[in-house]
């Protein structure tokens, strides 16, 4: 059952640069805009996988909130990214 987890936040991990890499080749700012929230949405996707994690003993509390932190800083930076597409 684990194996696919691991396999889902390999994915969801690695949309996250390519969504803002590919967003910010964009002309549009909706465009732009659209990849931003996509990587958005695959940094919550992560933080729910290393939350399972965390509740399967895979890995420790102290693992998940360093990840947490990290993912943490990330949303906030993507947010001002879609907020300054806005308008």
């Amino acid at each position: 059952m684990m194996v696919p987890l691991f396999n889902q936040i390999l994915r969801a991990s690695l949309t996250v640069p390519l969504n803002i890499a590919e967003g910010s080749a964009k002309f549009s700012k909706a465009d732009r805009k659209n990849y931003f929230i996509t990587a958005r949405g695959s940094v919550f996707e992560c933080v729910a996988i290393l939350d399972i994690l965390m509740d399967e003993n895979l890995i420790t509390k102290g693992e998940f909130a360093n990840y947490a932190l990290n993912a943490d800083e990330l949303l906030r930076m993507l947010f001002t990214m879609i907020r300054n597409l806005e308008g």
